[in-house]
């Protein structure tokens, strides 16, 4: 198999595009249901089509996975998407609670306020903010969500912290990220959504810890950037690519920069680690080589399907596949479906 990577007149950031898991798709829709939400038909706004739902391993792309999240919000005029037992929260209600915490000052004065004010609007679920002499902790408390795959739980907070990245322009880093129920069978997607240094089931409560330091750095945002955050926003901030300090994706960033993808031990050399310990830290990740090539040229086929102008014969050379045969059994072992079956649902929908 020949090693290449990106397409003729294709740019780095084009190639950067990433993938969603079908659980988050269908996790999503279990408040619509309850709701008797025309679901065939949000599906098809964002160019999902509804047999993925049946293909556990299957993928959207970020973009199909935001249009939908949008559509879905606008659909039921409910942001947290029938998951709350207290009650909807109406479209623009975050948008109001970010309006409460931008002239606050500092970091944790403005996600002091943003938490109260949901604190005031919501019996759903509580939010704190609270800090010893290095460590911040947020802490994340159900009060009557009913959310049996924990979807709005982690989409809540995934959203805290890229607000807070947000206001300061800064990414947080999280040092432990501490859930108090069972690892799901789509642990393996935690380390995607918040980078943590650490991360642990079975705990006491849900909590996000990091460095005390950042809440005391001034918000630099404002109404002007404000407006501009929210015409995306929250949907954006469930798929924007957080920097990635783990040795995982220090690697995916090194191989974007590259026509081909060097041998592992070139990579371990590039590293200044022996091709020994390279494999164990990245066992450690939970991770491999392989695997993050593999994931790689998932996600940029997936980006490049959305492209009439390519061949699927071209994106499978430039994938690296010696056959197209051989990239239509990879595509469907990544996504549930062959590479034209997947252009044909997202290009016939428009997306």
């Amino acid at each position: 198999m020949k090693n290449g990577l990106f397409l003729p007149g294709s740019s780095l950031s084009e190639s950067r595009k990433n993938t969603i898991p079908i659980h988050f798709v269908a996790a999503a829709l279990r408040g619509a249901h309850a709701r008797q939400v025309d679901i065939p038909a949000v599906l098809a706004s964002a160019g999902i089509a509804p047999e993925l739902l049946q293909v556990p391993q299957a993928l959207v792309s970020t973009e199909q996975y935001t249009v939908f999240i949008q559509q879905l919000w606008l659909t039921m005029s409910d942001e947290f998407l029938g998951f709350s037992a207290a009650g909807p929260s109406k479209i623009g209600t975050f948008a109001m609670m970010c309006y409460t915490a931008i002239h606050a000052g500092t970091l944790q004065r403005a996600l002091s306020r943003g938490m109260r004010f949901y604190g005031l609007i919501s019996d759903a679920f509580r939010v704190t903010i609270s800090r010893d002499d290095n460590r911040a902790l947020l802490t994340f408390e159900n009060l009557a969500l009913d959310d049996p795959d924990h979807f709005l739980t982690e989409c809540w907070l995934v959203i805290w912290h890229g607000f807070a990245c947000w206001l300061i322009n800064k990414r947080i880093p999280i040092i432990d990220a501490v859930f108090d129920y069972a690892e799901p069978p789509h642990a393996a997607e935690y380390r995607r959504m918040f980078y943590a240094q650490n991360t642990q089931f079975g705990g006491a409560a849900i909590t996000l810890s990091f460095p005390a330091s950042y809440l005391d750095l001034p918000v630099v945002q404002n109404e002007h950037t404000l407006k501009a955050f929210l015409k995306t926003s929250p949907a954006d901030l469930l798929v924007k690519p957080k920097n990635d300090d783990s040795l995982t994706g220090h690697i995916r960033t090194m191989l974007r920069q590259r026509a081909d993808y060097p041998e592992f031990e070139q990579v371990a050399a590039e590293l200044y680690l022996t091709p020994q310990t390279l494999r164990r830290r990245l066992k450690d990740e939970g991770s491999s080589y392989q695997q993050i090539k593999d994931n790689l040229r998932r996600d940029t086929a997936v980006y490049f399907l959305s492209r009439p102008e390519l061949s699927i014969d071209d994106i499978a050379l430039q994938l690296g596949f010696s056959e197209p045969s051989a990239f239509h059994r990879a595509f469907k072992k990544w996504t549930g479906v062959t590479p034209g079956v997947y252009r044909q649902e997202k290009q016939g929908r428009g997306v």
